[in-house]
């Protein structure tokens, strides 16, 4: 997957992850599908460190990118200086690793990167919590 020159099948990504890294990916897009006007597409965004992605978008706001690792996925997003605040009132409600990774996120501004490398079903709800701070569903 991190080869630029060869652009992998989606398909070719969950056989990377294994048989539950595929669950929590699907529970992640229904979840997007649901919520968003979703558009997504495979891309190489970052470079050699990340390699190939799938990046996920409502109209013009990249909500997140998922990567495909050997038997897991990770869910990369920014949370900006204008989602600061409402994040910083859910914090408590998350679970701890969630409140971990808030802590040791990647700095940008006010904000930062967080890197959410999901380990187990119950971290994808707070998956979907951090995305309706980063941006309002249009539709429950």
């Amino acid at each position: 997957m991190l080869e630029k020159n060869i652009k992998p099948t989606i398909d070719e990504m969950y056989i990377t992850i294994g048989e539950g890294g595929v669950k929590h990916w699907r529970m992640l897009e229904e979840f997007f599908k649901s919520s968003y006007d979703i558009e997504s597409e495979i891309c190489f965004p970052f470079g050699n460190n990340y390699g190939w992605g799938v990046r996920y978008k409502h109209k013009s706001k990249t909500l997140c990118y998922i990567f495909p690792e050997k038997g897991a996925l990770t869910v990369f997003f920014q949370i900006g200086k204008n989602e600061v605040a409402k994040m910083l009132d859910k914090l408590g409600g998350f679970l701890p690793r969630t409140r971990e990774i808030w802590e040791t996120r990647y700095p940008c501004g006010d904000g930062g990167w967080l890197h959410y490398r999901v380990l187990n079903a119950e971290e994808i709800n707070d998956i979907e919590e951090l995305m309706k701070i980063k941006k309002r569903p249009v539709r429950v």
